[in-house]
């Protein structure tokens, strides 16, 4: 199999199986790495149940919190380490729908190094964002292209699809974001390696159930990150 769909969780038992199922039911031929992040709500025995079923489906299990950035670093080494030719990341609430999973796989194939999964590429697709929420990522985006040079309009989409080459070129030891900042650092760093940068449109739908993992924290890593970058360090 060559396409690998990796999954960080945390808290997610209220999604997890109907997601994977979704991905199934698509054209698109994957595998599943779910990487459970210790999470209480016992997330992690769902997946190992649906692995005992169909071994398409894998559980990683972290050690300890990693939170999300390492949560999909430790994906991307699993993925390096089994010889898949390319990820797909995306997020278990159901905001990155499984249908563009052909669009995404099909961008990589067609000769894209990195495929982000853009909401923002023909104006704005969100759906179910109170306002305030919609315009503190519109400014982000903005914000990290400004000072990165990044060149797409969505510089924060989780739902990416990247070929191993990539991965294998980064070091990946050396990131050094761990909440979604993460998202616009691997971009950068494909990015000024010279690899291909395509996005392809996704309408993005907030959560369905479950809780938001953003917090003060992260918004606070989140703004520093692009100077970081930009200065290198």
């Amino acid at each position: 199999m060559d396409t690998l769909v990796i999954i960080p969780t945390y808290n997610e038992r209220e999604n997890i199986e109907t997601l994977i199922g979704k991905i199934r039911a698509e054209p698109v031929e994957t595998h599943v790495l779910v990487v459970d992040d210790r999470s209480p709500d016992e997330t992690g025995r769902i997946v190992s149940e649906l692995s005992a079923k169909d071994p398409r489906t894998q559980l990683l299990s972290t050690e300890r919190r990693l939170g999300y950035g390492r949560s999909v670093l430790a994906g991307f080494k699993y993925a390096l380490d089994k010889g898949y030719r390319q990820v797909v990341t995306m997020d278990a609430d159901f905001s990155h729908d499984p249908k563009y999973l052909g669009d995404i796989v099909g961008a990589l194939d067609a000769g894209a190094d990195l495929v982000v999964g853009s909401r923002y590429t023909s104006g704005i697709s969100v759906v179910n964002w109170p306002l305030r929420r919609l315009l503190l990522s519109v400014f982000a985006n903005r914000y990290v292209r400004v000072i990165t040079g990044l060149p797409v309009s969505d510089c924060t989409s989780g739902y990416r699809g990247i070929k191993r080459e990539v991965l294998g070129s980064l070091d990946l030891e050396g990131i050094h974001s761990n909440g979604y900042s993460f998202i616009s650092e691997v971009n950068f760093r494909a990015f000024r390696k010279g690899f291909k940068l395509v996005e392809v449109p996704i309408i993005f739908v907030e959560r369905r159930k479950g809780g938001s993992k953003m917090s003060f924290a992260v918004m606070l890593e989140a703004a520093l990150m692009p100077w970081r970058l930009r200065l290198g360090f």
